[in-house]
């Protein structure tokens, strides 16, 4: 059985009460326009939708969904001095999330508020130290 689990983040030492606290992520990118004025609404398989809202995971679980551009060759920009990535990456947590009578897919709503930045990141991992699961 596949894992719903494409990346993992640890923190060294403690934040709060959590020694280490770890974060693991699904990653998902499209370049279809999902992204409307105040979110981005992204269908996932019924599989991964059920695996992601478990609430007794001892590691938090995430949903990244990455827009990319419709041509690839504009995704990513790399120099000695820089990589660029295009265009931004919105985060959502679906533990606790109710079961549903989808059949194949569950179309998931993340507030464009939720951006996937350096600073959701340690926020999300600060509050893990804290023991508050996102």
């Amino acid at each position: 059985m596949r894992s719903p689990v494409d990346l993992g983040i640890a923190v060294r030492g403690n934040i709060g009460s959590i020694c280490s606290p770890r974060l693991e992520l699904q990653l998902k990118s499209t370049s279809t326009d999902v992204l409307d004025e105040n979110a981005i609404r992204y269908p996932i398989k019924l599989k991964n939708y059920d695996d992601l809202r478990i609430t007794n995971f001892a590691i938090p679980r995430i949903l990244v969904v990455i827009l990319i551009p419709e041509n690839l060759a504009d995704w990513l920009q790399q120099s000695e001095q820089e990589l660029c990535m295009k265009y931004c990456g919105y985060w959502v947590s679906l533990r606790g999330m109710p079961q549903t009578q989808n059949s194949t897919t569950v179309t998931i709503t993340i507030p464009k508020t939720n951006q996937f930045t350096v600073v959701a990141l340690q926020s999300i991992m600060q509050g893990i130290g804290q023991g508050v699961k996102p």
